[in-house]
């Protein structure tokens, strides 16, 4: 082959492996946490208090350097549960199934920001505690797009498609929500649970199946 052929053969092999990177969908695999209203952040960690980023996750939120502590009706405690910012109108806090084995608690599976109705909760910080009357969820296994991504096949923002895992303990996971910002990763978000039931990890990729 000449010099010219061989070009433009690694050009088509580089375009169809950007291709092949950009239909990817990653896996993020979402540990307990709690979002905090500013009251409420304010009761837990004293007047005035300011979250303290540890890490930057996607768009505007971020880990906290900060954690609270969970206590259910059975007394039982769960501690050390990140709190994740900014802060938002209400609070909520996202376990797994196997959480509410611990706190005796039986939290609906909702869209994050769905909370009325859901389950109650008492939450204790180095300066206080509140009773949460509502607020605790599982949440739903969802999709983030970017608006790109979204056009390009066809997705819009709140559709619901099923998503198939392969590898060593194949998968499909069925009604996943799909999300569509400006300022959002490809990226697929599932609980521990979800996670270890698929042996999925962060970072392994899926793909969507409409």
């Amino acid at each position: 082959m000449d010099s010219k052929a061989i070009e433009k053969a690694v050009q088509a092999a580089v375009s169809e492996y950007n291709n092949e990177k950009n239909e990817q969908v990653k896996i993020g695999v979402s540990q307990r946490h709690v979002h905090l209203s500013q009251e409420d952040l304010y009761t837990l960690f004293g007047d005035g208090y300011t979250l303290t980023k540890k890490k930057t996750l996607m768009g505007r939120e971020f880990a906290a350097e900060e954690v609270v502590t969970l206590v259910g009706p059975s007394l039982k405690a769960i501690e050390k549960v990140r709190v994740l910012g900014p802060v938002r109108k209400h609070t909520q806090v996202e376990i797994s199934r196997t959480d509410t084995f611990v706190l005796k608690v039986s939290p609906p599976v909702r869209p994050s920001g769905n909370i009325e109705g859901s389950e109650r909760i008492v939450i204790v910080g180095p300066k206080g505690s509140i009773y949460l009357k509502e607020g605790v969820i599982i949440a739903n296994r969802h999709i983030h797009l970017t608006p790109s991504y979204a056009q390009k096949h066809g997705i819009k923002d709140n559709d619901y498609v099923d998503v198939l895992v392969e590898g060593i303990k194949p998968t499909k996971f069925y009604d996943v929500q799909v999300r569509v910002r400006d300022d959002f990763n490809v990226e697929m978000h599932i609980d521990t649970d979800d996670a270890n039931s698929a042996g999925l990890k962060n970072g392994d990729i899926v793909k969507i199946l409409k």
